[in-house]
């Protein structure tokens, strides 16, 4: 499938004041990412035959794209700017100048825009790689954000997003995206103003002073990842293997009535008072999948673990329009593939998940991060290592920029991590859209299994335990 670059633009924020020029320190959160990949999201809309020819597209819808979103980056200014570590800073910081910009490709291809927007088909995990943007890094300097818009003629565009996860987290993320759409939407329906505001749910918040830490743990980060990697204050990321050709995409839900019926059959075959949410039931579901799909070894390590989100958990609570990466790696369940195996596999995982899920909340952020040391130690060769990326909360299906709710979103950067996705349904509410990249024969078993576990005919011979 060709890729054509129509043009590379810098799109600056429109409106201009005079404290454009800033930093912002990274936090213990924030530093915890800071050798990661970039974070890559693509959306899929699908147009009329008459929005999506690319003289429609090209006069008409890429202007008011470009055109809002130099309008939200006065808003979002951060994400214009550069993340930096000189020598004699202790941590890194978002350095702010007024005439940063940020990076938009806008390109054609003649992919076809049904299998990679599809549910259920088996694409290339490579496939989707010409449509997501990179960003700029060296040893002293990473960009926060750039952008791709990719037409498919007559059929569709999508937008990708790719962004440091040291400053984006997936909340900041689709906050930004909505705050886009907003305002797109205004200038589509022509009732904007030059200056356009942002409803309060939307604005975000850079007020990093209400932040309260136990002193001294965002240097213990510092020092404990600068003894995990040579010349730790590089901002450029360690080397990933390609991803092969023989790595596929596939997306599959968990309609409302599924997750129900999962619940159920958790509450026949446990006799514990369970955290029942429907996050637990749909990772916990996955998983045993993922691992069942691997087959080998029963007795072989797995580890897996998810990310929670820490701005309404801190005393005082953050506002939930915080701007930053304010999530950390939690849970680090180390058990063998046996576990999941066996025929109450999936009732397993959710007990352990509603353990860790129920205890978020009341413990000190140091004992995640003592967690977290000792859970690296674990990462050994011959691990099946799994993590969840998104969650069913952000609404990634609500936006519109004036032109219709995306067809479909992917979280492009889980084919080089062993993580898969986790969003909402699309046209249901209460339902689950989980996407993953394993390899050929792994997908195959993997669908078979997660369609065949939703039958409740295969169950009906479990007896509850007393």
């Amino acid at each position: 499938m060709a890729l054509n670059v129509i043009e590379n633009v810098r799109v600056s924020p429109a409106i201009k004041s005079s404290d454009d020029s800033f930093s912002l320190s990274l936090t213990f959160f924030e530093i915890r990412w800071i050798k990661f990949h970039a974070s890559q999201q693509v959306v899929f809309y699908r147009l009329t035959e008459s929005s999506s020819s690319p003289q429609s597209f090209h006069s008409h819808i890429l202007p008011k794209l470009k055109l809002s979103l130099s309008l939200v980056l006065s808003f979002y200014l951060p994400l214009t700017g550069r993340l930096t570590w000189a020598p004699q800073d202790p941590k890194p910081c978002i350095i702010v100048s007024k005439h940063d910009t940020v990076s938009l490709t806008v390109a054609e291809t003649d992919a076809d825009f049904s299998l990679l927007s599809g549910k259920g088909l088996r694409r290339p995990a490579t496939a989707f790689h010409h449509l997501a943007p990179e960003l700029t890094v060296s040893d002293d300097s990473a960009t926060v954000l750039s952008l791709q818009i990719t037409l498919f003629p007559n059929q569709g565009f999508c937008i990708c997003i790719a962004s440091h996860h040291s400053v984006v987290d997936a909340t900041t993320s689709i906050a930004f995206m909505k705050s886009w759409a907003h305002i797109s939407r205004l200038q589509e329906h022509g009732n904007s103003t030059e200056s356009p505001l942002l409803p309060e749910d939307l604005t975000p918040s850079f007020d990093r002073t209400i932040i309260n830490l136990p002193p001294g743990l965002e240097s213990k980060m510092v020092s404990y990842l600068s003894k995990q990697s040579h010349n730790f204050k590089s901002l450029k990321p360690p080397p990933i293997d390609e991803i092969g050709t023989d790595i596929v995409r596939v997306s599959l839900d968990l309609t409302l009535e599924d997750v129900e019926q999962l619940r159920e059959r958790v509450k026949n075959h446990s006799s514990r008072e369970l955290h029942l949410s429907t996050f637990v039931i749909a990772y916990a579901y996955a998983w045993t999948c993922v691992v069942k799909a691997r087959e080998g070894d029963a007795n072989r390590p797995t580890l897996f673990c998810y990310t929670a989100d820490f701005r309404s958990r801190l005393d005082p609570p953050l506002p939930a329009t915080y701007f930053g990466s304010f999530v950390f790696p939690t849970g680090w369940f180390h058990y063998d593939a046996r576990t999941f195996l066996e025929e109450d596999g999936f009732v397993r995982a959710v007990e352990i998940l509603s353990d860790s899920v129920k205890g978020v909340g009341s413990r000190g952020i140091e004992s995640f991060f003592e967690d977290f040391v000792e859970a690296k130690k674990k990462f050994k060769t011959g691990v099946q290592f799994g993590s969840v990326a998104g969650t069913t909360r952000l609404g990634i299906y609500g936006l519109d920029f004036g032109w219709g709710r995306p067809v479909k979103a992917e979280v492009v950067h889980i084919d080089r991590n062993e993580a898969f996705s986790m969003s909402e349904r699309r046209d249901e509410s209460g339902g689950v859209e989980i996407g993953v990249c394993l390899k050929k024969r792994e997908v195959n078993t993997f669908i078979s299994l997660f369609k065949d576990g939703l039958r409740p005919c295969l169950h009906s011979k479990w007896v509850p335990k007393l």
